[in-house]
């Protein structure tokens, strides 16, 4: 089976000495330390149950990388640790996925542990690490420095690396046993010890390349010298036998919404997930040369098998990450690069890619995107099938009549419900929702039609406006009245009349300069049903915005304009 392990792996055997990853700081690692380290990390957890859970709380970095990778490899199925959930929340999830390792940086042991308290006083809300389901035994595996609240008996990703693994690998830590490490134990790391992304060296701005063992004795020496004993140079590692793995073997759960009592977590397999990364291989070109610079999975993954380097950001300036990089592709949410593009209107010469998604973009977003210089394309996806169809913004912008997004990607099948829901299903499509029966379509809660093959999004079908016994669908005009002078953006929003039912239709924008409501109302009929027409029009600063993806919280914003006279 040829999916993401075994495809990356194969250019490691390939190409071992070309780069891979690039990590925040600008240090390189090549596709056979890559492929080294994913072995190490299968290798240190061999006996996980094919679809296990791993509770993974790690951010994005190439400790990510390996990590995932490594646990998916072995078998296991990613279980993401997301902050800031309820606890009933938390303990409901676990409850559905029984995790049987975590692999966590060591600070969030210790705020979920001896700092619990002072982390929920600022917020941050984190399952207990150590024993997230009580009653259940779970192993674990750290990154960084060992701190107070990383189990007794552990393993340190760094000395996994080294290959000093103690051959009965990490202990179960039994529910109630949950004691910090000590010092010297199986696994543990001392204070000052440092693990984790420690696998390269930054000598006056100049990245320094690592392969095979050199990477390896390197890895977690920052702050001590440790001695380096030779190791062989694994540069070439080729993929475990996975002979016995299925494609339909769970790779990851990812949660979206549902209650305490019955989570909505949406399980894709590897075989899943390689194909919906195979449709982003195949909807833009990407090769070895190329430099994907993103801190989104399902954009990295593709560059590795497509043979190219993977960029993950430091956290600096994106123009100037993008130019130190020479970045060929990116990836961006419309409300952040509206933010770049207004700092840094022309993008660097070598970028010829840029990818818009998690949101709709607005027309003048759009507009800035073109002039910044590359090629711009906006990708339509939902968990459940990521992706679905593929737009480049010259196209939605000499579109009217809806947002474009554009002909479903070969091998997406779609269908239009009655009441206008589209339906996708795929080969890219997600297993089953946890604890439910196998998908073999998805509802997206999307309106939409379509058009000469090319699919049009109308709007949510829950932010469908009822007046006068009419349908309003907002997705329908709202790129419309973005597209006019003097809109930066648009929404409309139904406010509903208390004994009637029936919803007032309010249009709220935000104005760029040279707005003139006057202009606007009078333009309105040319784009807008009659039945349509709004209301009112309500101004306002910036609209209210939520999610990780900054999407425009339309509730919030409902809210906002119902309280306005």
């Amino acid at each position: 089976m040829n999916d993401i392990i075994t495809g990356i792996l194969e250019t490691a055997r390939r190409e071992p000495y070309r780069t891979a990853l690039i990590d925040g700081r600008g240090r390189e690692i090549t596709y056979g330390e890559l492929a080294r380290r994913v072995e190490a990390v299968r290798a240190a957890m061999t006996g996980t149950a094919p679809g296990r859970g791993v509770l993974f709380a790690v951010r994005p970095g190439v400790d990510a990388v390996v990590l995932a990778l490594g646990s998916v490899a072995a078998g296991g199925t990613l279980v993401l640790a997301d902050p800031g959930l309820a606890p009933d929340v938390l303990a409901a999830r676990m409850t559905a996925t029984r995790p049987g390792w975590v692999v966590a940086e060591s600070v969030l042991y210790t705020l979920s542990g001896p700092l619990r308290s002072l982390a929920r006083r600022r917020g941050l809300l984190l399952p207990n690490l150590r024993d997230p389901l009580p009653g259940h035994a779970v192993r674990h595996l750290h990154t960084g420095p060992w701190l107070p609240g990383v189990p007794r008996g552990a393993l340190s990703l760094s000395r996994v690396l080294r290959g000093t693994v103690p051959e009965d690998r990490a202990e179960p830590v039994k529910a109630g046993t949950g004691s910090q490490a000590e010092p010297g134990t199986a696994g543990s790391r001392r204070p000052g010890e440092a693990g984790g992304e420690q696998t390269g060296e930054q000598h006056e701005g100049r990245s320094e390349r690592l392969t095979g063992g050199q990477a390896e004795n390197r890895a977690g020496e920052e702050g001590r010298d440790l001695p380096r004993t030779p190791q062989p140079d694994m540069s070439g590692a080729t993929a475990p036998d996975i002979s016995e793995i299925s494609p339909d073997q769970p790779a990851a759960v990812i949660f979206t919404s549902g209650t305490t009592a019955r989570p909505r977590g949406v399980v894709h397999t590897r075989g899943s997930l390689a194909a919906g990364l195979e449709l982003f291989r195949e909807a833009f070109p990407l090769g070895p040369g190329d430099v994907v610079h993103t801190d989104q999975l399902m954009l990295g993954l593709p560059a590795l098998l497509a043979g190219a380097t993977w960029s993950l950001p430091g956290g600096g300036d994106l123009a100037e990450e993008l130019a130190a990089r020479r970045a060929t592709h990116t990836f961006a949410v419309p409300v952040h690069l509206d933010r770049l593009l207004r700092r840094t209107p022309r993008l660097p010469e070598t970028l010829r890619y840029l990818l818009l998604g998690a949101a709709p973009a607005p027309a003048g977003v759009l507009r800035r995107a073109v002039e910044s210089g590359p090629r711009v394309l906006s990708v339509y996806a939902m968990t459940e099938a990521l992706p679905i169809a593929i737009a480049s913004a010259e196209e939605k912008l000499a579109h009217s009549g809806g947002d474009l997004l554009g002909a479903p990607l070969p091998g997406v099948g779609v269908r239009i419900a009655d009441d206008g829901e589209l339906f996708v299903s795929g080969p890219h499509l997600a297993q089953r929702y946890l604890g439910e029966e196998p998908l073999t379509e998805i509802a997206t809660g999307d309106l939409a039609r379509v058009e000469d093959g090319r699919l049009v999004l109308l709007g949510r079908k829950k932010d469908m406006i009822l007046r006068d016994g009419v349908n309003i669908y907002p997705g329908l005009y709202e790129p419309a009245i973005a597209a006019l002078p003097g809109v930066a953006e648009a929404a409309v929003v139904g406010i509903a009349d208390a004994e009637t039912g029936d919803e007032e239709v309010v249009l709220a924008v935000v104005p760029a300069e040279g707005y003139d409501e006057t202009l606007l109302r009078k333009a309105l009929p040319e784009i807008v049903d009659a039945l349509a027409i709004p209301t009112r029009i309500e101004t306002i600063d910036a609209f209210p915005r939520s999610g990780r993806a900054d999407k425009l919280d339309r509730a919030a914003l409902r809210e906002l304009v119902a309280r306005r006279p």
